[in-house]
């Protein structure tokens, strides 16, 4: 059984060695850590998996960081899925339209998000700025 956490919604400049200083910190194990990037760039493309030791490290790697604040953005945690096969589309949830037919109407857009930046930052936003 694999214990691999999914970590997105990273800022480009997370390294591995960054992922690894915020687990240490919160007393939190895990095996390995990839920091997915662009092959040309080798600019990350905003997420990790994290490969806990047992589902226990898992759940509280994901309990820590899902939602957790970093700059402008809320990080994503949660249990990594199986990769899918290589030509595999991703299945459309029952009822939905293609994409080409979805969000075509105009409407307002919805800005990400939700702080200004520069504004307060929670004590995990803080800490991570000293250890960097």
């Amino acid at each position: 059984m694999s214990f691999t956490v999914f970590l997105g919604n990273l800022p480009t400049w997370v390294t591995a060695d960054d992922v690894r200083t915020w687990l240490a910190a919160e007393n939190l194990v895990s095996d390995s850590i990839k920091v997915i990037r662009n092959p040309e760039t080798q600019e990350s493309k905003g997420f990790a998996f994290i490969d806990a030791p047992n589902g226990d490290e898992m759940q509280a790697i994901i309990r820590r960081f899902d939602r957790a604040p970093l700059e402008d953005r809320l990080l994503r945690a949660n249990p990594a899925q199986p990769p899918r096969p290589k030509g595999m589309a991703k299945p459309m949830p029952a009822g939905q339209p293609p994409e080409r037919e979805r969000g075509k109407r105009g409407g307002k857009k919805h800005k990400r998000g939700g702080r200004e930046p520069g504004g307060p930052q929670s004590a995990f936003a803080e800490e991570l700025a000293k250890a960097l």
